[in-house]
Protein backbone atom coordinates (compact mmCIF):
# COMPACT_ATOMS: atom_id res chain seq x y z
CA UNK A 1 0.00 0.00 0.00
CA UNK A 2 1.57 3.13 -1.10
CA UNK A 3 0.61 6.32 0.47
CA UNK A 4 1.02 9.95 -0.16
CA UNK A 5 2.26 11.92 2.66
CA UNK A 6 1.08 15.20 3.97
CA UNK A 7 2.64 17.37 6.74
CA UNK A 8 0.11 19.12 9.04
CA UNK A 9 -0.12 22.86 9.37
CA UNK A 10 -1.78 24.01 12.48
CA UNK A 11 -2.42 27.78 12.73
CA UNK A 12 -5.75 28.43 14.50
CA UNK A 13 -8.26 26.32 15.93
CA UNK A 14 -10.98 24.43 14.10
CA UNK A 15 -13.71 24.12 16.10
CA UNK A 16 -16.88 22.34 14.74
CA UNK A 17 -19.93 22.44 16.83
CA UNK A 18 -20.25 18.99 19.29
CA UNK A 19 -24.14 17.63 19.84
CA UNK A 20 -22.69 14.50 22.46
CA UNK A 21 -23.37 10.82 21.52
CA UNK A 22 -25.01 10.38 18.31
CA UNK A 23 -27.37 7.25 18.32
CA UNK A 24 -27.72 4.93 15.03
CA UNK A 25 -31.54 4.95 15.88
CA UNK A 26 -34.22 7.13 15.42
CA UNK A 27 -33.48 10.62 14.48
CA UNK A 28 -33.68 13.81 16.62
CA UNK A 29 -33.26 17.52 16.06
CA UNK A 30 -30.24 17.50 16.79
CA UNK A 31 -29.64 20.97 16.15
CA UNK A 32 -31.42 22.05 19.64
CA UNK A 33 -28.67 19.65 21.68
CA UNK A 34 -25.29 21.08 20.53
CA UNK A 35 -23.50 21.25 23.44
CA UNK A 36 -20.49 23.00 22.88
CA UNK A 37 -17.50 22.96 19.80
CA UNK A 38 -14.58 21.07 19.72
CA UNK A 39 -11.48 21.57 18.30
CA UNK A 40 -10.07 19.24 15.76
CA UNK A 41 -7.01 19.81 15.71
CA UNK A 42 -6.66 19.49 19.83
CA UNK A 43 -8.73 16.18 19.17
CA UNK A 44 -6.77 14.79 16.16
CA UNK A 45 -2.98 16.05 16.96
CA UNK A 46 -1.58 15.71 20.44
CA UNK A 47 1.64 16.34 19.05
CA UNK A 48 1.93 18.96 16.02
CA UNK A 49 5.75 18.61 15.32
CA UNK A 50 5.76 14.93 15.53
CA UNK A 51 2.40 14.18 13.76
CA UNK A 52 1.67 13.83 9.88
CA UNK A 53 -0.98 13.13 7.26
CA UNK A 54 -1.06 10.09 4.58
CA UNK A 55 -3.35 8.89 2.39
CA UNK A 56 -4.35 5.49 1.33
CA UNK A 57 -3.61 4.74 -2.18
CA UNK A 58 -3.58 0.90 -1.89
CA UNK A 59 -6.29 -1.89 -0.52
CA UNK A 60 -3.85 -3.77 1.33
CA UNK A 61 -5.74 -2.78 4.73
CA UNK A 62 -9.14 -2.72 3.35
CA UNK A 63 -10.12 -5.43 5.74
CA UNK A 64 -9.29 -3.48 8.97
CA UNK A 65 -11.89 -0.64 6.82
CA UNK A 66 -9.19 1.24 5.42
CA UNK A 67 -9.84 2.59 1.94
CA UNK A 68 -8.15 4.13 -0.96
CA UNK A 69 -8.83 7.86 -0.23
CA UNK A 70 -8.96 7.51 3.40
CA UNK A 71 -6.39 9.55 5.63
CA UNK A 72 -4.53 8.13 8.61
CA UNK A 73 -3.24 10.06 11.02
CA UNK A 74 0.68 9.89 12.17
CA UNK A 75 2.67 10.91 15.58
CA UNK A 76 6.52 9.91 14.74
CA UNK A 77 6.23 10.21 19.32
CA UNK A 78 4.50 7.26 19.39
CA UNK A 79 6.48 4.31 20.75
CA UNK A 80 6.21 1.29 18.30
CA UNK A 81 3.73 -1.15 19.15
CA UNK A 82 2.74 -4.81 18.61
CA UNK A 83 -0.03 -5.73 16.76
CA UNK A 84 -0.92 -1.66 16.23
CA UNK A 85 -1.31 0.08 12.69
CA UNK A 86 2.25 1.80 11.76
CA UNK A 87 3.40 3.66 8.69
CA UNK A 88 7.06 2.47 7.67
CA UNK A 89 9.26 3.07 4.63
CA UNK A 90 10.96 0.37 3.28
CA UNK A 91 12.88 0.01 0.23
CA UNK A 92 12.32 3.48 -0.95
CA UNK A 93 8.32 3.08 -0.37
CA UNK A 94 6.17 4.01 2.37
CA UNK A 95 3.29 1.83 3.22
CA UNK A 96 0.82 1.62 6.35
CA UNK A 97 0.97 -2.31 7.66
CA UNK A 98 0.39 -4.12 11.12
CA UNK A 99 3.82 -4.46 12.82
CA UNK A 100 4.41 -7.87 14.62
CA UNK A 101 7.40 -7.61 16.54
CA UNK A 102 7.37 -10.85 17.91
CA UNK A 103 10.89 -11.83 16.34
CA UNK A 104 12.62 -8.70 16.83
CA UNK A 105 15.05 -10.44 18.85
CA UNK A 106 16.24 -12.18 15.97
CA UNK A 107 16.36 -9.17 14.02
CA UNK A 108 13.02 -9.56 11.89
CA UNK A 109 10.26 -7.61 11.98
CA UNK A 110 7.05 -8.44 10.10
CA UNK A 111 4.58 -6.41 8.48
CA UNK A 112 0.96 -7.59 7.80
CA UNK A 113 -1.80 -6.61 5.31
CA UNK A 114 -5.59 -6.76 6.28
CA UNK A 115 -6.18 -8.31 2.75
CA UNK A 116 -5.72 -12.17 2.50
CA UNK A 117 -4.16 -11.33 -1.23
CA UNK A 118 -1.07 -10.12 0.44
CA UNK A 119 1.69 -12.36 2.28
CA UNK A 120 3.26 -10.80 5.41
CA UNK A 121 6.78 -8.66 4.67
CA UNK A 122 9.68 -10.15 6.36
CA UNK A 123 12.25 -7.26 7.31
CA UNK A 124 15.83 -7.78 7.72
CA UNK A 125 18.68 -6.11 8.51
CA UNK A 126 19.19 -6.24 4.26
CA UNK A 127 16.37 -3.70 3.97
CA UNK A 128 16.19 -0.32 4.19
CA UNK A 129 13.30 0.10 6.41
CA UNK A 130 12.25 2.82 9.00
CA UNK A 131 8.96 3.20 11.32
CA UNK A 132 7.89 6.52 10.70
CA UNK A 133 5.40 6.65 13.04
CA UNK A 134 1.80 4.91 14.38
CA UNK A 135 -1.02 5.46 13.12
CA UNK A 136 -3.49 7.39 16.02
CA UNK A 137 -6.48 7.95 13.98
CA UNK A 138 -8.64 7.40 10.64
CA UNK A 139 -10.40 9.90 9.15
CA UNK A 140 -12.65 8.11 6.17
CA UNK A 141 -15.57 9.05 3.83
CA UNK A 142 -18.73 6.81 5.06
CA UNK A 143 -19.53 3.91 2.97
CA UNK A 144 -22.32 4.29 0.32
CA UNK A 145 -25.14 1.63 0.48
CA UNK A 146 -26.42 0.30 -2.33
CA UNK A 147 -30.37 -0.74 -2.29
Amino acid sequence: MALKIYSTDIREALEIPYVGGVKAGFPSPAQDYIEASIDLNKELIKHPSATFIARVTGDSLKDAGLNIGDLVIVDKSEDFIHGRMAVCFIDGEFTAKYLNLKDKDKGIIWLHSANEKYEPIKVTSENDFVVWGMVIDIIKKPPVMEF
